[in-house]
């Protein structure tokens, strides 16, 4: 018997996270494991619209939206984790450590965002997230979120 996926469509990443367009940099979570990993998909089209000045006749989709799609992932894997959640809690970017950026990801690529839980200390939840185009990585960092109620 196969291995059942545990899928996400946009509307329950809505449900999950604050973020709105043109923020929200996750199209649809592929698979997730609470506690585990989480793997994520991201269409980057030529219609967003920070590529009108990064870069005008030559398009890249910035480094710092890749870290932030990541935590994104990380922030779905956290709630998806967690078993008692209240209305008003949120996981806050706390940190990155050692982001690496390999190749420039442009209009017509598909991000697979791929974040692996890693520790939990005192409401510190720390990952490792790789982002991959045609299974090549793109970009790689550790990052840490902070659970937090507002």
């Amino acid at each position: 018997m196969a291995n059942q996926l545990n899928s996400l469509q946009v509307q329950e990443i809505m449900a999950l996270l604050p973020h709105r367009y043109p923020f929200l940099l996750i199209d649809r979570v592929l698979d997730y494991t609470p506690g585990e990993s989480l793997t994520a998909l991201k269409n980057v089209t030529i219609n967003e619209p920070i590529f009108t000045g990064h870069f005008p006749g030559m398009p890249i989709f910035p480094g710092v939206l890749i870290l932030e799609a990541l935590a994104q992932a990380t922030g779905i894997l956290g709630f998806k984790t967690v078993t008692e959640r209240s209305e008003n809690e949120l996981y806050l970017f706390a940190a990155i450590d050692d982001a690496r950026f390999k190749k420039p990801v442009v209009p017509g690529d598909t991000m697979i965002l791929e974040v692996k839980f890693l520790k939990e200390r005192r409401n510190m939840w720390k990952f490792y997230g790789e982002a991959k185009v045609d299974g090549v990585i793109v970009c790689s960092a550790e990052l840490m979120c902070a659970r937090r109620e507002l």
